[in-house]
């Protein structure tokens, strides 16, 4: 039989309309995980959190040199008060890392969930910040409490070891372990976790983990709307040393081709390469999820993927963390070499931090850098990789986290996202875990400077919050039926 040709007015319809992206609707809250909602109260709840916070902040746990320890005897001290079994391994002297655990009421019905959050912080310069607000103060003040760690990560960490407490004081009775972990060393080479999952397995078997990520961003794609990006995916790195090699010579009288140049023109090379972008899986579910929430016809767009990349994707172009997560990185982050003005050294060195997408593997990026630059007078040095990891959105705790993010609140998304950084979930992903970063806060675009930044500080309001949050996405994953 003749197919019938459609008209151009009717293809165009067939195109949209057979384009649309659905969706994955989380599913509902057990029934019997709502008894437990409410039986806090929840304002002395926020309050004892924020108290709780302020000392964690005020335990100098920065890193370098790290003193982790000191932060596992404070939040060892709440869960011996609350008489919560934990201890302390530590990975080498100083660098303490805390397991807690509160075990299934009789038969394990599930492996363990895991809330995991570390204990380090970066560095601050105490002089930019705010007299009073310091970065070791845990000030409370105008609504705030600020320091070192609000946000990354001691913030997180007070909500999931008040999470922890509350699970026991409620005596609620769980089908599946509930583990706090608090680890050394995330901010510079996360020994911490690579300590523990390697050599003290049987005591974590994480299935599930909230680590940090995903904060509600406000305002961050339409005016009054809050998105939370929840990670589900984090890429790889690839670390290099790339070395030029040239003659040495005087530093008064240019010549070609010696190392300096080289490293130059090798730099300038790296930056000019234009790969396509990639779209990662998740970008298309967030846009859905938008679309449900924007309706009209920017919800239209939002629900076709290709739509999403002929008129989203060049804004996410634009925005350096966006861009970030759509292609496999290269950046220099450090030089090394002699620093002799008048001598031209017969090597010069740039450190390169490489970030690769799921579906690369990182030495196929080392591949085509090579190719790429093809200059035997250029070599390279692998200094670390580690491959991508994700896991599935299609999953009950991703879906507890985004249903307790927006209940009863209008213009509040949540969503799946790829993260262009790493970090410690990428070590229990690769143990079968499904990770998911998920900050249960909601901050304007402007505070985020305060990561690694000076200022750092999180609202109370987002304490309390955010404590609730946490406990009743952990109750629907982990109470028992």
């Amino acid at each position: 039989m003749r197919a019938r040709r459609l008209s151009p007015l009717l293809s165009l319809v067939a195109l949209l309309t057979g384009c649309a992206v659905t969706p994955l609707r989380d599913a509902a809250a057990p029934r019997s995980a709502a008894r437990w909602y409410d039986a806090v109260d929840w304002r002395k709840a926020g309050d004892e959190a924020v108290a709780v916070l302020q000392g964690y902040i005020r335990t100098d746990t920065t890193n370098p040199p790290g003193n982790e320890t000191r932060g596992t005897t404070y939040l060892g001290d709440v869960l011996e008060k609350e008489q919560i079994p934990y201890e302390v391994l530590e990975s080498a002297p100083g660098r303490g890392n805390l397991v807690a655990t509160l075990a299934a009421t009789g038969r394990e019905e599930e492996p363990p969930l895991c809330l995991l959050s570390h204990i380090d912080v970066v560095t601050a310069e105490e002089p930019t910040w705010t007299k009073g607000r310091g970065p070791l103060s845990g000030a409370l003040d105008g609504g705030f409490v600020y320091g070192r760690g609000a946000l990354d990560m001691k913030g997180l960490g007070a909500l999931e070891l008040m999470t922890m407490v509350w699970l026991k004081r409620l005596g609620v009775p769980l089908r599946r372990s509930v583990v706090l972990l608090a680890v050394a060393g995330e901010e510079t080479d996360s020994q911490g976790i690579q300590f523990l999952v390697d050599q003290h397995w049987g005591k974590l078997r994480c299935a599930h983990v909230v680590n940090e990520g995903g904060l509600g961003i406000e305002d961050l794609l339409a005016k009054g709307q809050t998105v939370y990006t929840i990670s589900v995916a984090e890429k790889g790195t690839l670390w290099l040393r790339m070395t030029a090699h040239g003659e040495a010579g005087h530093g008064s009288t240019p010549v070609a081709g010696r190392a300096p140049e080289r490293l130059v023109r090798a730099i300038e090379r790296l930056y000019a390469r234009d790969p396509d972008p990639f779209v990662h899986p998740s970008l298309y579910e967030l846009a859905a999820r938008l679309a449900d929430d924007a309706g009209g016809v920017t919800g239209f767009v939002l629900r076709r993927p290709w739509l999403v990349r002929r008129l989203v994707l060049p804004k996410l172009l634009e925005s350096p963390p966006a861009r970030a997560t759509l292609f496999d990185t290269c950046n220099v982050t450090g030089f090394e070499g002699k620093k002799e003005p008048n001598v031209v050294p017969t090597e010069v060195s740039a450190i390169l931090d490489c970030r690769v997408l799921p579906g690369t593997r990182p030495i196929d990026l080392y591949v085509a850098l090579r190719k790429h630059l093809d200059d035997p007078n250029v070599s390279f040095e692998i200094l670390d990789r580690s491959e991508p990891a994700e896991s599935t959105w299609d999953d009950p705790l991703f879906a507890a986290l985004a249903r307790h993010a927006v209940a009863g609140r209008p213009h509040v998304v949540a969503g799946p996202a790829l993260s262009p950084g790493y970090t410690d979930s990428l070590y229990l992903r690769r143990r079968g875990a499904r990770a998911y970063g998920f900050t249960p806060f909601e901050v304007p675009q402007e505070e985020m400077s305060g990561f690694h930044g000076k200022n750092e500080r999180v609202s109370v309001a987002n304490v309390h919050r955010g404590l609730r949050t946490l406990f009743r996405a952990v109750v629907d994953v982990a109470a028992a039926r």
